[in-house]
Order: C-alpha cells, then sequence, then structure tokens
C-alpha cells in the first residue's frame, strides 16, 4: 500500500479538476485511520465560502474519479466538506492566505513556560513563522508546532 502522503498527493491531483469544474478551491486533502475505519477528506472553498450542494456536487463527481484511478487499496469513507472557520494552517498556501489574520497555536513543548500561545501571523518561510504576541514578534519553528489554526472569536 502507498504511504499517506502519497495517498494524499495523488486524491489531491485527482481532485483539482474537479475542484475547477465546479467551481472550488482545494483547501486539503488528507488520509486518515480513525479506529478501525480509514477516511479521505476533501476540504474545498470558495469566495463567499461553500454550501451543503457545492460538497454534494464535488463528492459525487471526485467518487466517480477516485473509483477510476483505484489508488486506494483499503476501504475508505469519502468526506467532502468546508474547512470551517477554525481552519488548520498546514501547507504554505495556508500560511500565505492567512497573513495578518489572528491565529492561536500549540507547541510540542513549552516556551518560556507555556505551550499555547494567539496573536497575528506576520511572517513564515519553510522552516519559521513569527507571530506578534502582546504586541511582540516572536519566531518560532514550525516543526515546534504541534496545531496552528485561524483564531474564532465569538
Amino acid at each position: 500500500m502507498a504511504g499517506r502522503k502519497d495517498i494524499e498527493n495523488k486524491a489531491e491531483e485527482i481532485l483539482k479538476p474537479v475542484a475547477a469544474e465546479k467551481g472550488v478551491r482545494i483547501y486539503d486533502v488528507e488520509y486518515v485511520k480513525e479506529g478501525s475505519d480509514y477516511y479521505l477528506r476533501a476540504y474545498i472553498d470558495k469566495d463567499g465560502g461553500v454550501n451543503i450542494q457545492d460538497c454534494e456536487d464535488v463528492s459525487r463527481a471526485y467518487s466517480d474519479k477516485l473509483d477510476e484511478a483505484d489508488i486506494i487499496s483499503d476501504a475508505y469513507i469519502l468526506e467532502v466538506s468546508s474547512p470551517g472557520l477554525g481552519r488548520q494552517l498546514k501547507k504554505d498556501r495556508h500560511f500565505e492566505n492567512s497573513l495578518g489574520e489572528e491565529v492561536e497555536f500549540k507547541l510540542f513543548e513549552a516556551v518560556e513556560g507555556q505551550k499555547e500561545f494567539e496573536g497575528v501571523l506576520k511572517a513564515y518561510d519553510k522552516d519559521s513563522i513569527t507571530v506578534a504576541v502582546n504586541g511582540e514578534d516572536k519566531n518560532f519553528a514550525r516543526s515546534a508546532l504541534a496545531v496552528i489554526k485561524l483564531k474564532l472569536d465569538f
């Protein structure tokens, strides 16, 4: 069986023409095992947000293309949805689109006695991010991030 990242990359390539045809952008594709089940999750977005019809249209067309390509040997559940408001930032394109936005993140190990931070995303590169935390720019290694996502204000 192909590795998880290889499956995600191939699945994203298969999704590209479907997304373009349906007028949506790909936010992310992930292949995960939860309990005894495998899930292929495609997160889509568009200006103004996606609705249930967008997800259904993409899911139907994508499912057919995945069946044709037969890239996943295990049984899996396909899910197509919006990345949500508190979307995780994983790829460079996520960071690029989130510059100037408020983020919250957790580190694997504490820095200055804490593991959780929030602030404004100022910059990023392949190795690090810069976040204005309480008005002070701080650099964090991307490899130190357990999770980073857009901050939700209620």
